[in-house]
């Protein structure tokens, strides 16, 4: 049976924890390296909904995108923070978080997004670093396999996204090279014009990178944070399955969608 410290090692031999941005927090933030595990959730946070769902699965562990913590400083029960910590840890629950490292990874949170957004000839938006000398990115530019304009594409992002809905600006341009970023990257904007793309698909736009995009010329769709990232859960989940044959892997069925074991 696969330890927590063993699933860790696999997700940080994908996911280099040197790849993470500087602010970020990433690894087994809660719980027990040797402990072995049966059963497995994984979920884009780990919210109150995800623990109580570990916890009625009989799991011994939560893989998650989003880091259960930052930077915090005391555990109480009266914070949102220190709340889930304790509620983990009463319930023999670990949590390993890959966050902006699995943003970057081959195979990563903006490679599952491109899928999703219909993109071939899949590239780094840039380069944000290199690792043993090969570059890195958390973003990625591709090609759809034909030119449509925005009126056709904003419903087929809507439906592979499973968005309740899109904001956008559309600057009239065909939607032909489209850049992605998961999550929050309305500041990345003048990276998707520096790689030539048309169109920019990310999350939590502000409403001066709407103006900037129509300054700019540029196609922009806010196509929702969770659903810009939620699109790896799937992906992470089948290569845990792939990897500890031993371990139930479950998506989490608390997070918009039902629960499925693979």
């Amino acid at each position: 049976m696969a330890k927590v410290k063993e699933i860790l090692a696999f997700l940080e031999g994908w996911a280099p924890p040197q790849m993470k941005m500087d602010f970020d927090n990433v690894g087994l933030l809660a719980g027990w390296p040797d402990r072995e595990v049966k059963t497995c959730v994984v979920a884009l946070d780990v919210s109150d909904d995800v623990i109580d769902e570990a916890v009625s699965l009989g799991a011994e562990l939560i893989v998650s995108h989003h880091p259960l913590l930052f930077s915090l400083k005391a555990v109480r029960a009266d914070d949102y923070t220190g709340a889930r910590v304790i509620k983990l840890i009463q319930n023999g629950v670990s949590a390993i978080c890959m966050h902006t490292n699995l943003d970057a990874a081959e195979g990563g949170v903006n490679d599952a997004l491109a899928k999703a957004a219909g993109l071939t000839d899949v590239e780094l938006l840039c380069t944000d670093g290199t690792l043993d000398g090969v570059p890195y990115c958390i973003g990625r530019v591709g090609r759809l396999p034909c030119a449509v304009s925005m009126a056709e594409y904003l419903p087929f992002l809507k439906a592979s996204l499973r968005s309740a809905g899109l904001r956008f600006h559309d600057a009239g341009r065909p939607v032909s090279r489209v850049a992605v970023l998961g999550g929050s990257g309305g500041s990345e904007l003048y990276k998707a014009v520096a790689a030539g793309a048309d169109t920019f698909v990310t999350a939590d736009v502000k409403y001066d990178v709407f103006l900037e995009a129509k300054f700019l010329g540029i196609n922009l769709i806010d196509a929702d944070h969770f659903c810009t990232e939620n699109t790896v859960v799937p992906t992470l989940c089948e290569r845990l399955a792939e990897a500890f044959g031993d371990v139930r892997f479950a998506v989490s069925g608390t997070h918009g969608q039902t629960a499925d074991f693979c």
